[in-house]
């Protein structure tokens, strides 16, 4: 089978850039992240009140657009995945994994039987909503699903070998924000610790040739530094609401300064 394209073009070390989603509930914001060079997005519902039927609507958009729709699941919402997955979204992020156990099962529920236990349907955007054998869309579908195993806490990385090796499992990532609150240094993503966390997961993900994120640092030489210990180059430029707020902050200075220069 050929891999996924958005994972090969991690393998290949092509920069991707993902573009998150938590505040806006309208395709706009999907067609600014096409429009200003992404590649991606994610669709946040851990840290949103957004409903599923929005959720799939901006994912549809992205698909419609050439641009990878991620969803990031609340925590342990299995049954979510798939009606986000029916409506268009093409992979899953799930937070606070801690162990195997757990990422099997939101494995299981992004893959049609017999690798898992998605409920099988006919039609999906993806393919047109054309009425589709289950010979061909689950094939199609299964091919083209990304399953991202998000670790935050010290259980999770302990377990990130046994994670990795999962079939059905296509990327961990690690949430420095959390990872760093947890180890209580909040913020503080210098600490050794997250970088003794990334080279282990890294080693753990090369053994079982899997990808690795870092995820949750705006901080360009931090990220680079934790990068090169074996991340794959799949990088967060912000969420909606944080980007807004930095283009609306810039604005006002911008004003301010004009204002005083008039006086």
């Amino acid at each position: 089978m050929t891999e996924q394209p958005f994972l090969s073009r991690l393998r290949a070390g092509e920069l991707t850039l993902m573009m998150g989603i938590r505040s806006a509930r309208t395709p706009d914001a999907v067609r600014i992240a096409h429009a200003t060079g992404h590649h991606a997005i994610m669709i946040d519902l851990e840290h949103s009140a957004m409903s599923v039927d929005v959720a799939t609507q901006l994912a549809v958009t992205a698909h419609d657009i050439g641009l990878v729709p991620l969803v990031r699941i609340p925590e342990r919402e299995y049954g979510m995945i798939g009606r986000l997955l029916d409506g268009g979204a093409q992979g899953i992020i799930a937070p606070r994994v801690e162990t195997a156990e757990q990422a099997l099962a939101i494995a299981q529920a992004c893959r049609f039987a017999p690798r898992g236990q998605r409920s099988q349907l006919a039609m999906v955007p993806q393919l047109g909503m054309r009425p589709t054998p289950a010979a061909e869309l689950n094939t199609k579908l299964d091919g083209d699903t990304v399953v991202v195993i998000l670790l935050e806490t010290p259980a999770g990385l302990a377990n990130a070998d046994q994670i990795a090796a999962l079939d059905g499992v296509d990327m961990l990532a690690i949430g420095a924000n959390d990872l760093t609150a947890e180890f209580g240094a909040p913020g503080l993503f210098d600490d050794p610790r997250v970088g003794e966390a990334v080279s282990a997961s890294a080693g753990a993900c090369r053994r079982h040739g899997k990808l690795l994120m870092v995820g949750g640092i705006a901080d360009l030489s931090v990220l680079g530094t934790l990068s090169r210990l074996g991340a794959c180059p799949l990088y967060l430029t912000g969420t909606d609401s944080d980007l807004l707020y930095a283009g609306a902050l810039a604005r006002t200075h911008q004003f301010t300064q004009w204002s005083g220069a008039r006086r």
